[in-house]
């Protein structure tokens, strides 16, 4: 079940209404049945794995709190871990290892058979995955206690509105709000109607019409590519999948608060940021903090404290300017695969760790420029190469991806055009519209709710356009890019 589909809407409908008359016990079952049957509608024989998964780490949980022995603790945790990831590496990694490790005996001059078998990636995987391996390790931590109703926790587990495709969320985000239903209020049922519509508006009239033009640019060959036309390609993609993903975060912010329950934000204009690390403090917010406290602290032998805050904070407690490195690049290594079972992902991971890492040694070198001219030139900066980094992220193979890189390198490549003229139009149209709608965002919109008269004039005008574009462009259904993942 997708968000942009009549399905869902009757789904949410459904939910809705017995969400909020069913008393406590009843609630709590409605909200882990309607994670299942959402999943469920993609396919139903995968709700075993989703459930595999969030079985182990109650049970674990509740052995790491009842056991006073660190060792047993450990064990236990590690038994969460191994069947997590176990399960993970199966459905998403194993016919990947397999064909290269193919590729490897047959370089070394061994006769082996290329792997003849398919494995589904079930919905989500990655995604359910680190949500129910931070709630073990957080028990593990001692930073939460376990929850002992398995219907409450697997409703945290299930709970359809970032099941798919996020945000991850901690247990101590969550749970409190599915325990205790909130009062209803009008206000949030509004602010979740909008963020709803907003979603829908970014994905099915902005990212889908993006698509075609893409998808047009990635299948040319690449002789008739040009520098300039790897660039566009660059920001093109930079869009789509930016409004894509946040339409999706929109949407799943706006269902849970219908509910009355608040999810911390994925993205805040991470387009605009002012250097790699701002970019993945802005960028899906949720993954990035969950990298940093459970792989890249660890990797550096850091503390782990209680918080959770986009981005790969820098650690005082670090043991050597050596291992924060080291663990900077091995830590985007994983996530890049994190995204894909291909080496164009761990290309695309380890680029950002050089970005994040060459900033880490050129910034003190600008310390001194005023904090506006910082500020541009940061942008203007990481911007680009922010955009750069989707060439391998979309790019269906290695050789592909560097080929267009190395593109750029050429002067001579940047005498001609290949593509439509429309696309250009669109992706110089498509960055203004960003720049434009944050401009509006921090300065137009708060001017023009001083005005008492001006703007419930120019709110209902705009919510009407929305709708009527997002009726209008509803009908083709597209899945959400990071449903692959």
């Amino acid at each position: 079940m997708i968000f942009n589909s009549l399905t869902f809407l009757v789904f949410l409908v459904v939910v809705l209404a017995l969400y909020w008359v069913l008393p406590r016990r009843p609630r709590i079952w409605l909200l882990f049945l309607s994670g299942l049957v959402f999943y469920g509608f993609w396919r139903v024989e995968y709700l075993a794995i989703l459930l595999a998964s969030a079985i182990t780490d109650y049970l674990a949980a509740l052995a790491i709190a009842g056991s006073a022995n660190v060792a047993r603790r450990r064990l236990y945790l590690g038994a969460s871990l191994v069947v997590n990831f176990g399960l993970l590496f199966y459905f998403k990694y194993l016919l990947f290892f397999a064909e290269n490790a193919t590729g490897l005996l047959r370089f070394l001059g061994f006769d082996v058979a290329e792997p003849h078998f398919s494995v589904v990636l079930p919905l989500g995987i990655s995604f359910y995955t680190f949500q129910t391996v931070s709630y073990t390790v957080d028990v593990y931590r001692g930073f939460i206690r376990p929850e002992r109703s398995f219907p409450l926790y697997a409703a945290y587990v299930v709970y359809f509105p970032q099941l798919v495709a996020g945000p991850i969320l901690r247990a101590r985000e969550l749970l409190h709000q599915l325990a205790e239903r909130p009062p209803a209020r009008l206000e949030d049922f509004a602010i979740g109607l909008r963020r709803i519509l907003s979603g829908l508006f970014l994905k099915v009239v902005i990212a889908d019409n993006l698509a075609p033009l893409v998808d047009a640019g990635f299948a040319q060959p690449i002789a008739t590519l040009s520098a300039l036309d790897v660039w566009t390609l660059a920001f093109l993609f930079g869009f789509q999948i930016y409004f894509d993903f946040s339409g999706y975060s929109h949407i799943a912010l706006g269902c849970a608060r219908v509910m009355g329950i608040h999810l911390p934000e994925n993205f805040q204009f991470p387009y605009l940021a002012t250097s790699p690390r701002e970019f993945w403090r802005r960028w899906h917010i949720s993954l990035s903090s969950w990298i940093r406290d459970y792989l890249y602290l660890p990797l550096m032998g850091a503390q782990v404290r209680d918080e959770s805050v986009g981005g790969l904070a820098t650690a005082a407690d670090a043991p050597s300017e050596r291992r924060r490195t080291a663990a900077l690049f091995a830590t985007w290594g994983i996530m890049g695969l994190w995204h894909g079972a291909n080496w164009t992902f761990a290309l695309w991971g380890i680029y950002h760790a050089c970005l994040v890492y060459g900033h880490r040694v050129l910034a003190p070198r600008f310390s001194r420029l005023p904090a506006a001219a910082s500020g541009l030139l940061g942008w203007a900066v990481t911007l680009p190469l922010a955009m750069l980094s989707w060439i391998p992220f979309r790019a269906e193979t290695l050789e592909v991806a560097l080929a267009m890189w190395a593109k750029l390198l050429v002067p001579t490549q940047y005498l001609a055009l290949g593509m439509r003229e429309n696309t250009y139009l669109v992706t110089a149209l498509v960055l203004l519209g960003v720049i434009g709608a944050w401009c509006v965002r921090e300065w137009g919109i708060p001017s023009l709710r001083r005005t008492r008269v001006l703007w419930p004039v120019v709110e209902t005008a705009g919510w009407a356009v929305v709708i009527a574009l997002v009726f209008v462009f509803l009908r083709p259904i597209n899945q959400f890019i990071y449903f692959q993942f």
